[in-house]
């Protein structure tokens, strides 16, 4: 039976794309990051659904809500996101671990995200090509598209060729593993996840306060799990069975 290309996501009413099965060259393609993108090497992935947009502050809104799950920076999130379709921040791995479990879905493979950002380009700079401009992305300032100097509704640039939103800018998103900078130099072909422990978790993306260099889709960065930033939201995955 063909999987569908978009699902709805019943619990939390998140639209979701496939992505699907295949491979890819992990990593930094332009020698411009650190050591920790490198080597560059081969995965191989599943076919998965991913969260068309970043976890809206409605939505975790409602989560908490439903939940019980206890949250007390919502005077935060407003001076950041002030509306129900911007992206939830403030949010902290445990948190994102904990909206992901109740709405029946996880948090992203490092490897996962990487390839779902690159939308089925090979060796590019960043989602949608090698260039960039405030037309393409929510990132430090404004100009063009982005008229936000903090973060932009959901969804305001266009998707990669994924259909996924806002793989570059507007906020770091969080995901399963923990991080090592030395993971790529003995990470497993085959869906990796990451390594057994550790003291940070890895975050992607960039997001609304960093600059471009942040912004590629090789940029590897880690934070405490408990730490809760301004610029840090969730995006969630589902397999596609």
């Amino acid at each position: 039976m063909m999987k569908e290309k978009k699902i709805i996501w019943e619990k939390d009413g998140s639209e979701m794309a496939l992505i699907p099965a295949g491979s890819f060259e992990m990593g930094d393609h332009f020698d411009e990051g650190n050591d920790r993108e490198l080597p560059i090497h081969e995965v191989e992935l599943d076919a998965f659904y991913m969260d068309v947009n970043d976890v809206t502050v409605g939505q975790f809104r409602e989560f908490v809500n439903q939940s019980g799950h206890s949250y007390d920076r919502w005077n935060d999130v407003a001076k950041y996101s002030p509306g129900d379709e911007y992206p939830m921040v403030y949010v902290n791995w445990n948190d994102a671990t904990a909206y992901a479990q109740w709405a029946g879905k996880r948090l992203p493979t490092e490897a996962e995200w990487e390839y779902a950002a690159r939308g089925g380009l090979i060796g590019k700079r960043y989602p949608w090509g090698d260039e960039i401009s405030h037309d393409d992305a929510n990132y430090s300032g404004t100009g063009g598209k982005d008229k936000w100097d903090k973060c932009a509704l959901v969804g305001s640039f266009e998707a990669n060729g994924y259909g996924l939103y806002d793989m570059a800018g507007n906020v770091w998103e969080w995901c399963q593993d923990w991080y090592d900078s030395d993971y790529y130099e003995n990470s497993p072909v085959k869906d990796p996840s990451g390594p057994d422990t550790g003291s940070a978790r890895v975050l992607r993306g960039g997001s609304w306060f960093n600059d471009t260099l942040y912004l590629r889709v090789a940029h590897r960065n880690g934070l405490a799990p408990t730490v809760r930033g301004a610029a840090s939201g969730v995006r969630c995955v589902s397999g596609s069975n």
